[in-house]
């Protein structure tokens, strides 16, 4: 603006301008790659990995529905449709098998999936750190320990003669339980001594989301006269509600995967009622028989059942610990 209230003549260009535009230039991929190429050279590893051991099997799963003959090959074999499908619901062992591995799975979800919750809770209201470091590394140690060892040790500990529970019980006046042939007794082993090999690792997660709790929370929590308990009640578990809702859906794709390492290792004919599952069956019939059609169908069937659940878990926990007291409030 000149003196006397006139505009200059530079301001009346810029007002007698159109004003500019903005365009929105979309990256190039290609540059954005080969900007971060050490990140994605790092991918590239676990990348193929994936390709190779998880897609590139799927164009085996076709034999779900072929009279498979290793002779003719995945094309040559006949088409049957359902068949296996249809046979797999049809036979009485079939539906025993998958009862069996159902209630396996639920129990293991139901007993194994809180305890690691629990134990990160215990450890994080530890107040030595040595201590807490301690009893971190003992928890989590037979998580590396093989289902071949863990079995031997457990047949050995519930031995009839040797075992040191029997003997307890012997010398409380009770008598010899032969535990790994007892269809009474051998589901509860399988899911405490899966809890008992799991646990400490499960809890690795959640122990990592209880770090990121801010402080003040717990101080103004014991300003107010709140108790341990109510702490943990009202701030703690909270706090971690999303890490659960997280594993929770990831367990539930895994819900007809009763554990064949450990079941394999522990189960025998004496309780095939109550212990033979899916994947013990398919390793049997289909390496033993060479039953690959009918085994495959069985795979696929567990899949379907797997992204049926996770699709109903991950709708019904939507929203799982976003407000600000959680589900506690």
């Amino acid at each position: 603006m000149a003196p006397g209230g006139t505009a200059c003549h530079c301001c009346l260009i810029s007002m007698d301008q159109p004003p500019r535009t903005l365009t929105y230039r979309k990256p190039n991929v290609f540059a954005q790659m080969w900007r971060h190429r050490t990140l994605m050279l790092m991918f590239l590893p676990g990348f193929a990995f994936i390709l190779l051991f998880n897609y590139g099997p799927i164009y085996g799963v076709q034999i779900a529905f072929k009279d498979f003959n290793i002779s003719k090959g995945i094309w040559g074999s006949p088409w049957v449709g359902l068949k296996h499908f249809v046979s797999f619901f049809t036979v009485p062992d079939n539906l025993r098998l998958l009862k069996n591995t159902v209630i396996i799975s639920v129990l293991k979800l139901v007993f194994s999936f809180p305890a690691p919750i629990v134990l990160a809770i215990m450890i994080n209201e530890i107040g030595g750190r040595v201590f807490k470091r301690t009893v971190q590394t003992i928890s989590y140690l037979p998580h590396f320990i093989s289902w071949v060892i863990i079995a031997g040790l457990v047949t050995a500990v519930l031995s009839p003669s040797t075992g040191v529970v029997n003997i307890i019980m012997k010398a409380l006046g009770g008598r010899s339980i032969y535990f790994m042939t007892n269809s009474t007794w051998f589901r509860p082993i399988l899911v405490i001594s899966n809890i008992w090999k799991e646990i400490g690792w499960s809890s690795v997660i959640y122990l990592a989301a209880l770090s990121g709790v801010d402080p003040q929370l717990y101080e103004a929590a014991m300003i107010d006269g709140s108790s341990r308990m109510q702490r943990v009640w009202h701030i703690t578990i909270p706090s971690i509600l999303s890490v659960v809702a997280i594993i929770l859906i990831l367990s539930m794709a895994n819900i007809l995967n009763a554990g064949f390492d450990q079941v394999f290792n522990m189960y025998n004919p004496s309780v095939y009622g109550v212990s033979d599952i899916i994947d013990t069956y398919v390793y049997r019939v289909g390496l033993g028989q060479m039953q690959f059609s009918f085994t495959t169908a069985m795979g696929l069937f567990k899949s379907l059942v797997g992204l049926l659940m996770v699709v109903i878990v991950n709708a019904a926990t939507a929203g799982l610990g976003q407000s600000e007291y959680g589900l506690f409030h």
